[in-house]
């Protein structure tokens, strides 16, 4: 499914071999190129043969032009695909389940561009299995809002269909085309409303939430803080009583928190596109803090695990390639149940017949 970006003339090594090659190398805890090839060349002769090179292989250099040249996009929608098809399902869902896709973007701050710009990543993580569905880049001189319609497709690529889907995301994407479009395709939208849409954050203000009752309240307590979080919502019964297409309901959180003997009070205002009946209140205040998710079970991870930031790969597709693998290996992990990816990853770095095993078959763990 990924065409081969190398010139036919001269080919020793097979592109499935090398993306393999690649991918169990990452989930091995690989975190540059340089690193994928010192994989490759530590494993014994019975494990380079299992993967395709039983005579020789290749050199850091010839897996760097490789992957700095492949299809990033296209390459992030095959391995998410390859990842979801390998994802058992249990068939034990809570009542009103509904799949929830958190799309987020993240810099990858090591990477600059010849102009000095730096490269962007926008992401939508299934926040059920932990795999990210697709990751688009940002163009130059751009932002995340255009490039939301091509992660659309992606997920829709992987998934065949967005219908009953909700997405989550941060306040850049509260726009009127985002909600159209995705309602459109049959999904709904969980957005906040902050500054940047003015007119609309005041609408949702001046709602009656006073006398509005309590539709649910969380308190939790960690990191030296206590935090009570409450959630009113308020069906919108007047269509286009507020400007901004296909809301049904207006969502008010208060989080309330105690750090050091100090409270402080936040407040925030969302809208979504499913009615009350089927988004209770204790399911909104599930489903928005589900949008942290991919910074805290991906961004972070990346960061802190691979080291994302601190490498400066910045040749073609390099840094999207990299991230995209790093997001594999992440999702890898985390559909065989673990929850440290640090932890899993050296284990997999141990024991490279099995991860060639539960790779290349078609349901295979590491387990």
């Amino acid at each position: 499914m990924v065409p081969d970006p190398r010139s036919p003339r001269g080919l020793r090594y097979p592109l499935a071999g090398l993306l393999t090659v690649a991918v169990c190398a990452v989930t091995a805890g690989a975190c540059s190129m340089a690193a994928i090839a010192d994989w490759l060349h530590d494993l014994d002769d019975i494990a380079r043969a299992r993967l395709g090179f039983a005579r020789g292989v290749p050199a850091m250099t010839t897996i760097w032009r490789l992957l700095i040249r492949v299809d990033a996009d296209l390459l992030a929608t095959v391995l998410a695909g390859w990842l979801h098809n390998r994802t058992r399902t249990d068939g034990h869902r809570r009542p009103r389940y509904r799949q929830v896709i958190a799309v987020d973007g993240k810099t990858v701050r090591g990477a600059r561009r010849p102009d000095g710009s730096q490269v962007h990543l926008l992401s939508a993580l299934d926040t059920s299995t932990g795999i990210i569905l697709a990751q688009v880049t940002v163009a130059a001189k751009s932002n995340e809002i255009p490039a939301f319609t091509p992660l659309l497709n992606a997920v829709e690529q992987v998934l065949g269909s967005l219908t009953g889907l909700l997405f989550v995301a941060d306040a850049l994407h509260t726009q009127t085309a985002h909600a159209t479009e995705i309602a459109a395709r049959g999904g709904y939208l969980l957005i906040p409303v902050k500054g940047n849409q003015p007119k609309l954050f005041a609408q949702l203000k001046a709602l009656p939430w006073a006398q509005v009752p309590i539709g649910h309240q969380a308190r939790g307590r960690g990191h030296g803080r206590r935090e009570t979080r409450t959630v009113k919502a308020l069906t919108l019964h007047t269509p286009g009583g507020i400007v901004f297409p296909h809301a049904q309901q207006a969502i008010r959180i208060t989080r309330t928190r105690t750090t050091s003997g100090r409270t402080s009070r936040e407040t925030a205002y969302l809208t979504i596109s499913l009615p009350a009946a089927d988004a209770h209140p204790a399911d909104l205040q599930r489903w928005i803090r589900a949008e942290w998710q991919i910074e805290n079970k991906i961004h972070y991870v990346r960061d802190v695990t691979f080291r994302e930031d601190s490498h400066q790969a910045r040749t073609g597709n390099g840094p999207a390639v990299m991230a995209t693998l790093r997001n594999t290996a992440i999702g890898f992990h985390r559909t065989n149940g673990e929850t440290s990816i640090a932890r899993a990853s050296r284990r997999a770095n141990h024991r490279p017949h099995d991860l060639i095993t539960a790779v290349t078959s078609s349901n295979g763990t590491m387990q």
